[in-house]
């Protein structure tokens, strides 16, 4: 996707070309954005598909007959509903991604009288892909919150050192969940390390370089 981007922004697909210099004016013709848009599609559905896998691993995490941990990772079960609200708002941000996934480039109206009879569509593509990015960044979130809480339980194991020094990343901003509380605050504190890098440069620091 990148490749593409990079690509169409540094080619001359404006029509018409003039270079003034030259007192000259270049018909280029068929200027179309379908490759961007095809891309912008592409992108939605790669991270559509990494926040649907992450919501289930979160799903997992939460189920005591799949994890074998405390229901919905809370502490005083009965009393205490845990974590299990994170992953009604994983699934309602996956869910929506699926609506937004729909392929943008496979439609088209034309235009301008006809002149532009195939449109890309590239631009809704474009602004589908960046929504479907920032629910993927609260999905992930939520799956790093709901990871801590649980990595807590197998105390006194110890996790391998990247994941280590992501936990210990998270603990400086997220406690642990010993009773109920508001959990938006902790989510939007993981979504902030997630987006600023400062989680991969922990875990690069321990691990090396991640590709």
């Amino acid at each position: 996707m990148r490749e593409v981007v990079e690509r169409e922004l540094n080619s001359v697909t404006d029509n018409p070309l003039v270079f003034a210099d030259d007192d000259e004016v270049i018909s280029a013709g068929n200027f179309h954005g379908q490759p961007i848009a095809l891309a912008m599609d592409y992108a939605k559905v790669a991270m559509a598909e990494l926040a649907n896998i992450s919501e289930r691993r979160v799903e997992h995490m939460l189920d005591p007959a799949l994890s074998g941990l405390p229901a919905f990772l809370a502490r005083q079960g009965g009393l205490n509903s845990g974590l299990m609200i994170s992953q009604y708002t994983a699934a309602s941000l996956v869910s929506e991604n699926k609506v937004l996934t729909h392929p943008a480039s496979v439609d088209s109206i034309p235009t301008s009288a006809n002149q532009e009879d195939h449109v890309s569509m590239g631009m809704a593509a474009a602004r589908q892909a960046r929504h479907v990015l920032e629910n993927a960044r609260w999905v992930l979130a939520i799956e790093l919150v709901n990871a801590a809480q649980a990595l807590d339980f197998h105390k006194p194991l110890e996790p391998g050192p990247g994941v280590k020094a992501a936990l210990h990343t998270l603990r400086t901003v997220v406690p642990p969940l010993d009773r109920d509380r508001i959990v938006a605050p902790d989510i939007r504190a993981a979504r902030e390390l997630i987006v600023t890098g400062k989680l991969r440069a922990a875990v690069e620091a321990v691990v090396g370089p991640l590709h």
